[in-house]
């Protein structure tokens, strides 16, 4: 009922998560905040079934997300917000090349407290390197036989940012 309702109208844009190998929807999430005039929009609404989480097809629907935002919409910064409390999230925004720009305190309430919102954000001058870094991750040459990955995701966007300078900018 949820969905039907909040998948009806444009903002938030939900897309379902596939998993390729059985052909059923194993997550949804969604473009939000979606401000086409100033070149900015929010990836959000994240819910992955626990057999998708922590896996390379998440991690490869998240770039699909993004590459959307860049190469095709031509946008200019893409968002992640989360609970300030929400440590997986935060993390999971890191590993995915999301640069931390701070906290908004009290942002909303939620579930009956002062929530505090932690922004991050892909801008596009850091898109390119990012977006090299998830296609040498996602290379079939990076995971061994049992489909372990050789290098890790979040050392490569790491990499990516430090070289694009962002790092710096920020510090």
């Amino acid at each position: 009922t949820w969905l039907r309702t909040a998948s009806l109208g444009a903002d938030p844009m939900f897309h379902a998560i596939v998993d390729q190998g059985t052909g059923r929807a194993a997550g949804l999430a969604s473009y939000l905040r979606i401000e086409p005039k100033v070149g900015a929009i929010e990836v959000g609404h994240i819910n992955l079934a626990p057999s998708l989480q922590r896996t390379r097809a998440a991690s490869e629907a998240m770039f699909l997300l993004m590459r959307r935002v860049f190469d095709e919409l031509g946008y200019r910064r893409c968002e992640w917000k989360s609970d300030a409390l929400n440590a997986p999230s935060r993390s999971a925004a890191i590993r995915l090349g999301f640069t931390y720009e701070g906290t908004f305190r009290q942002a909303t309430i939620y579930k009956g407290r002062n929530r505090d919102t932690a922004w991050f954000a892909i801008i596009d001058k850091d898109w390119p390197a990012l977006k090299a870094a998830y296609e040498r991750w996602l290379d079939p040459a990076n995971f061994d036989a049992a489909g372990r990955q050789r290098q890790r995701l979040g050392s490569l966007t790491a990499e990516a940012l430090a070289k694009s300078g962002t790092l710096e900018r920020l510090t």
